[in-house]
């Protein structure tokens, strides 16, 4: 059983393009100091439609963040002291599936790795934790966000395979290839780590992926480029945000779900072995499963 909050506290993080949300009220910015560092932007929150928000923008406003180069560790933990429990995570990507066409929403279920250069858990330096990852996707926030699309009637895929690739490169013809070989669905550059950190931060993380291309495995097709990206990107940003609006109201409603306490048998050290620095750096969340 989740212990989130009664009344969730959302959490949007923005891909490419979505870098604001209309009709929040109350709003305020909030700049956080971190143990990991500084997040991508300021923190915007407010309420929208009676719930409660968080906004970021992945790759900073004005878009100044490379993939490799997000602080996707101070992102979640930012997230995760401003309040939030449940976060509804947005992404360009490229199709590898035929019927994915460019302008397609996909609600994604799972994830494959092929990043290098990252840092992708809280868990070092005299603190050892291993959560469960067989299902990456909070089963309650992909409802929230299927049920959302589909009330606006978009276009949308239930379930789908996320290649997180390095970037900041485009794929090679031979990897795209291989990539689809493997079934996947959708390929990008940014939300693996998020649902990784996610979890070890007992947050409900739900990635709706936004089609951009083809990639550059279909022949029928010209190759991708980031002018037609962008212009995929515009039209369908107003899209995204209507997504946002559709969702926020319904996370409230959302089925139980464990991910609240997924730390509850992770935390592999002995209490008296972790060290008052180790404690007080992850001490957001780790406080409630050790001895006072």
């Amino acid at each position: 059983m989740s212990d989130t909050h009664a009344q969730p506290t959302l959490g949007v993080i923005g891909g490419s393009g979505l870098y604001e949300i209309e009709g929040l009220r109350d709003v305020r910015e909030v700049e956080l100091a971190t143990p990991f560092g500084a997040p991508s932007d300021a923190y915007v929150t407010g309420v929208l439609d009676g719930v409660r928000m968080v906004f970021l923008p992945r790759h900073g406003r004005g878009h100044r963040i490379s993939p490799s180069e997000i602080n996707f560790r101070a992102n979640i933990w930012g997230m995760k002291k401003l309040g939030v429990t449940r976060i509804l995570s947005l992404s360009a990507v490229g199709s590898m599936r035929e019927d994915v066409h460019p302008g397609d929403f996909v609600v994604i279920e799972q994830f494959i790795d092929r990043t290098r250069h990252r840092a992708d858990t809280f868990f070092e330096g005299g603190v050892v934790a291993h959560v469960m990852f067989a299902d990456p996707v909070c089963p309650a926030m992909r409802s929230v966000a299927l049920d959302a699309a589909r009330s606006l009637g978009l276009k949308v895929h239930d379930g789908g395979t996320y290649l997180n690739m390095e970037g900041p490169q485009f794929s090679t013809r031979a990897e795209s290839k291989l990539y689809r070989s493997w079934g996947v669905d959708v390929i990008g550059m940014t939300n693996l780590q998020e649902a990784k950190l996610a979890r070890e931060a007992e947050l409900c993380y739900c990635t709706v992926a936004m089609a951009t291309d083809y990639d550059c495995w279909h022949e029928g097709h010209d190759d991708v480029t980031v002018e037609a990206i962008v212009a995929v990107i515009k039209a369908n940003v107003g899209n995204a945000r209507r997504l946002v609006a559709a969702a926020a109201p319904r996370v409230g409603a959302a089925p139980a779900c464990g991910c609240g306490s997924a730390l509850r048998f992770a935390i592999m050290t002995a209490p008296e072995r972790i060290d008052a620095a180790a404690r007080e750096r992850l001490g957001l969340l780790i406080d409630k499963y050790l001895p006072r």
